[in-house]
């Protein structure tokens, strides 16, 4: 059997697995906070026919061997998180984060889990959550009296009460960051996990030691470039089509061989 077959297979596989991230980036192309994903691919194992260097006569060396690759294999989807561009709202709950660090949040069954999406909500309580309930970590709770609502750069919030003159603070908004943020794990709704190859999460104080400043009244936006990833789908599609020519030269080469006569 020709090792072309195989080979060719293995790049029509890549590719479709190249074709599949770039429809889930573009899927989120207007996800809050999305970070884009990439493949990485790593050609396979190589059959050796002939050694460089073998000696030949007179004490020459042959000076390039021979070696058949037997194709690719996507080896890493790495999340790229690189800033979103920054959209205006003008929404006093609504936070950015400037540069590096992740909001925590905590979720029913006690565990943590980090975003970039600062599309934050007020719950029945005046809890500070995220879209889907989750309260931040730690919890900020917004008093019912309050008549306004402020989210320094250094994550203090504060209010006003009627009457008051002076602002009160009920809390500090803390973001985390990782040594290795390509290794969390996705989990959907805008979260992540860490994992060991992330690394512990590093709580810091926003602003200070390399953690990013917070913004109120502005979301990060997906970081998908839609060109760019239309160029890299005709890439994928035509690298897709091209292995499936060399399958259909390699079955014409067979059918040549098979209707050989003596």
């Amino acid at each position: 059997m020709m090792r072309s077959l195989w080979t060719a297979a293995s790049g029509m596989m890549g590719q479709q697995t190249k074709i599949d991230t770039i429809s889930n980036n573009l899927a989120n192309v207007n996800t809050t906070g999305f970070k884009k994903s990439r493949v990485d691919f790593q050609d396979l194992l190589y059959q050796t026919l002939k050694f460089a260097g073998t000696p030949t006569t007179a004490g020459a060396q042959v000076p390039t061997g021979i070696q058949i690759g037997h194709g690719v294999r996507p080896v890493a989807t790495q999340r790229v998180f690189s800033q979103g561009t920054f959209q205006q709202t003008d929404n006093p709950l609504d936070v950015v984060i400037e540069g590096d660090g992740f909001f925590q949040i905590l979720l029913p069954d006690g565990g943590i889990r980090y975003t970039r999406d600062g599309a934050f909500k007020l719950d029945t309580d005046g809890r500070l959550t995220t879209s889907d309930g989750f309260p931040i970590e730690p919890e900020i709770v917004v008093p019912d009296d309050s008549v306004d609502f402020s989210i320094g750069s250094d994550g203090t919030v504060t209010i006003m009460r009627p009457g008051l003159n002076e602002p009160e603070t009920i809390g500090q908004i803390e973001i985390v960051r990782f040594v290795n943020p390509a290794g969390l794990k996705s989990e959907g709704r805008n979260l992540f996990t860490a994992t060991a190859a992330s690394g512990d999460p590093m709580v810091g104080t926003p602003g200070l030691d390399g953690f990013g400043v917070l913004a109120q009244g502005f979301l990060e936006m997906s970081n998908v470039q839609v060109v760019e990833e239309m160029v890299s789908m005709i890439v994928a599609q035509r690298a897709y089509e091209t292995n499936s020519k060399a399958i259909q030269a390699s079955d014409d080469m067979l059918q040549t061989a098979n209707n050989l006569r003596r």
